[in-house]
């Protein structure tokens, strides 16, 4: 009777647990039949014209960027332009940019490209694009707006916290040439390592510079500058801190996928030999800066300088769809070793230190964060 009773009890578990599914469903192909109803009164009964195409991209775009400000769609172009990205040299203005609140907001401008030059800052919310109002435009769209012939000019419209009013800037297109690391030797025993982005060459430039380093015997400290770095492939940036790191966690990504729940540890061997370490941050560090200085931080290798960082603690996957076109989707966020997560957050200085003027540039006299450091690992 009790072997009657459970058999009955899972029939009847398993019997409700399939209506639900199947009642689930059937809301999913309403709401699919709503769409198509919806689309087909917009295209008989707007005042204009409308393009079906388009009108179908949008809401492809707002369906991803209603799950979260990275999440969106590529177009064929779009993504072609992207995968030039991450090998060094793509056309534009210089700028990592992201959505929110239906506003572009630039994320960091880029080392040595027009928007770092006319004075782009991380934070600014790009609010018109020449003539053209941003709101209500998808990123994507946003971004094709900002692209153009090489030459050409565009004028940005933006707002930035502190500033009562918009401020304009005229940019000039060019062909960026993203030059991942920089070094210089500074007052002749600091060993300054600039990283404007996490690209495919990057771990192994940063290798080959510490080396170098290496063989100077007046060199006793290090300064890794990830200021206005929007961050790039996870890969380079485990690689990079592991270059610190003698053992430990430096990263952990969690998922509601099983597959995506993996950790990350570095391997014996400091190429610094235990030298004192200043990593230097601000708003426009991101993603794989956060991870770098996060790790860098919690394994108390490094003082960390500066601002606090952006706060991009997410993974994106890349998924190539049928058209050649693809949907960045964020499938998972990054934890740092001490358990926190990056996202919304950010990575938090050991020592504050805000931007002073508004003319401030890396790495020249305006830069009171770099001499900052300086003099607090000289006296």
């Amino acid at each position: 009777m009790r072997k009657i009773k459970s058999n009955l009890i899972f029939f009847l578990s398993t019997f409700f647990f399939t209506i639900s599914i199947n009642a689930a469903n059937a809301d999913i192909y309403k709401k699919i039949d709503l769409f198509g109803e919806v689309l087909e009164k917009i295209n008989k009964e707007y005042v204009d014209e409308i393009n079906q195409s388009e009108s179908m991209d949008s809401a492809i775009n707002g369906l991803l960027q209603s799950l979260d400000p990275y999440s969106a769609y590529m177009s064929p172009e779009v993504f072609n332009e992207m995968q030039t990205e991450t090998s060094g040299e793509f056309g534009g203005l210089g700028i990592e940019v992201s959505m929110e609140s239906g506003v572009v907001k630039v994320v960091s401008p880029i080392d040595d490209t027009p928007a770092s030059k006319a004075g782009i800052k991380a934070g600014d919310y790009i609010v018109k694009i020449n003539n053209t109002q941003v709101q209500g435009k998808s990123l994507s769209e946003a971004v094709d707006l900002m692209r153009g012939e090489v030459g050409s000019g565009i004028e940005l419209t933006v707002r930035r916290r502190g500033e009562k009013k918009a401020l304009t800037f005229f940019i000039i297109r060019e062909i960026i040439q993203i030059q991942s690391v920089k070094t210089d030797l500074l007052e002749k025993n600091i060993g300054y390592i600039r990283l404007t982005s996490f690209n495919e060459n990057s771990g192994k430039q940063i290798e080959k510079e510490i080396g170098k380093f290496e063989k100077n015997k007046n060199v006793n400290a290090y300064i890794l500058d990830l200021r206005n770095n929007p961050g790039g492939l996870l890969s380079q940036a485990i690689k990079i801190s592991d270059f610190f790191l003698n053992n430990g966690e430096i990263v952990s990504t969690k998922s509601r996928k099983i597959s995506e729940n993996r950790k990350w540890f570095a391997k014996q061997g400091d190429l610094t030999n235990g030298k004192t370490i200043l990593v230097l941050i601000n708003y426009g560090s991101a993603s794989a800066s956060e991870i770098v200085a996060g790790a860098l931080k919690d394994h108390k290798r490094a003082i960390l300088i500066g601002e606090n960082s952006y706060g991009k603690g997410s993974v994106q996957s890349i998924i190539p769809l049928k058209n050649k076109g693809a949907i960045r989707l964020t499938v998972a966020k990054y934890y740092l070793p001490s358990g926190k997560s990056i996202s919304e957050v950010g990575v938090s200085p050991d020592i504050e230190i805000d931007e002073e003027t508004d003319d401030f540039r890396i790495k020249t006299n305006t830069d009171n964060q770099l001499n900052y450091a300086i003099k607090l690992l000289n006296g």
